[in-house]
């Protein structure tokens, strides 16, 4: 578990409730900013944000628009820590 990537994280709403939405499945970021309420500008920030700390990858990088975006192994194990911290609450 790596704990900066981890402080990361947490340390932002919209990389927590986007890590958390990857958890679900593969989402384009039109459907993240619909379902979390926020601005696509946002979403496309931060997913550029936590593609950079290899939290999450684009599996469609050729693509000019509709990305699919999924959570790496490093993205999964920050999100069962913040699922486990969670429940301790």
């Amino acid at each position: 578990m790596d704990w900066e990537r981890y402080g990361y994280v947490v340390a932002s709403d919209y990389r927590k409730k986007i890590v958390s939405m990857l958890a679900k499945g593969e989402k384009t970021p039109a459907q993240m900013a619909e379902e979390a309420g926020i601005y696509l500008s946002h979403v496309c920030a931060t997913l550029s944000d936590l593609t950079k700390k290899g939290l999450v990858t684009c599996l469609t990088p050729t693509l000019r628009r509709g990305k699919i975006y999924s959570l790496t192994k490093e993205g999964r194990e920050v999100l069962e820590k913040l699922k486990e911290l969670e429940e301790l609450r």
